[in-house]
């Protein structure tokens, strides 16, 4: 995972039109064995989960973690449904690791509007029901799915929730040395001119920088949305023959990285030292062995004193 740094030669980007998607809503993980997912995530986040719950009509059991700026969901099959199918077979020929983005609006149906003016023929706004039978909770949303054929391999999709919420979950030991919010996710990319225009143009994200790392051969794509970012990593020279994108890994933010690698360390994951960020001013740490298939990385403020070479990826 990378930020910016020295090195690099940034192009920002025109303004593009407003778009009605206005936050990163939620990452969906594709987890085998819920349960055994669920216990790793709180341990891994630092945090109990606040919905733990089914999709009937889906054939799809999930968790979620509220976070200040998003939540995370695991999503297991479960039942009979055509959701539950297809990640099956995603988790048969791919593994566990980030299934999809869900992006926030308030308007699906104006969402769809957008994209047929960008030349995209979604399909009709579905809605969704979701029910927590431990606690006799029940949630309803609206979303529209950003054509398969041109999402680039990331399922992508917006949702309107309607009605339920997620409950704030009391932290239990160090607050600083929790997760508290999603800094960026990141997604490779296999053609990323052909990610530029389906994030920027037809999405309506806001590309807020454009970097090369010639160093690297890395050219990477910041696009902005709400408070996180969507990072598109790929090679600075267009490929002879583009491929599909692939999202990759999450970066989580602390408030004290020194508490939380030492959380992290006592729960039993394999953690990097901790090491300047790319960004100045900040600390970083890797959770090595990408727990549930994802490349995972906490990002704190900088340590007093701290010197030494910033940190260009997870690896």
């Amino acid at each position: 995972m990378h930020g910016c740094s020295a090195g690099g030669q940034d192009r920002y980007a025109a303004a593009v039109p407003s778009s009605p998607l206005f936050a990163l809503d939620h990452v969906v993980v594709a987890v085998r064995d819920l349960d055994e997912a669920t216990r790793q995530t709180a341990d891994l986040l630092g945090r109990r989960p606040s919905w733990q719950g089914e999709h009937p009509q889906a054939g799809t059991a999930n968790t979620l973690f509220p976070l200040a700026n998003t939540y995370l969901e695991l999503l297991a099959p479960a039942g009979q449904g055509p959701v539950g199918a297809g990640l099956a077979a995603r988790l048969a020929e791919h593994g566990e690791g980030i299934f999809a983005l869900a992006f926030a609006t308030d308007d699906a149906k104006g969402f769809g509007s957008r994209l047929r003016e960008a030349g995209l023929e979604p399909a009709d706004v579905r809605d969704g029901r979701g029910v927590d039978a431990a606690r006799g909770a029940e949630r309803r949303w609206r979303t529209l799915l950003v054509p398969p054929q041109a999402s680039r391999g990331v399922p992508l999709f917006a949702i309107e929730h309607q009605s339920g919420g997620l409950e704030a979950v009391e932290l239990e030991g160090d607050p600083s040395a929790a997760v508290a919010a999603l800094d960026h996710v990141v997604i490779f990319s296999g053609d990323l001119e052909a990610s530029r225009r389906l994030y920027g143009d037809q999405l309506g994200l806001r590309l807020a920088l454009d970097r090369t790392f010639e160093a690297r051969g890395q050219r990477i794509l910041f696009f902005r949305v709400g408070g996180t970012t969507v990072e598109v990593v790929g090679a600075a020279d267009p490929p002879d023959e583009p491929g599909p994108d692939r999202a990759w890994g999450l970066a989580w933010k602390v408030a004290d990285i020194e508490a939380a690698r030492a959380r992290l360390e006592q729960a039993g994951f394999d953690v990097s030292g901790i090491r300047p960020g790319a960004k100045p001013g900040t600390a970083v740490c890797s959770v090595r062995g990408e727990p549930l298939g994802v490349a995972t990385l906490l990002i704190g403020p900088g340590l007093p004193g701290f010197a030494g070479e910033p940190a260009a990826s997870l690896r």
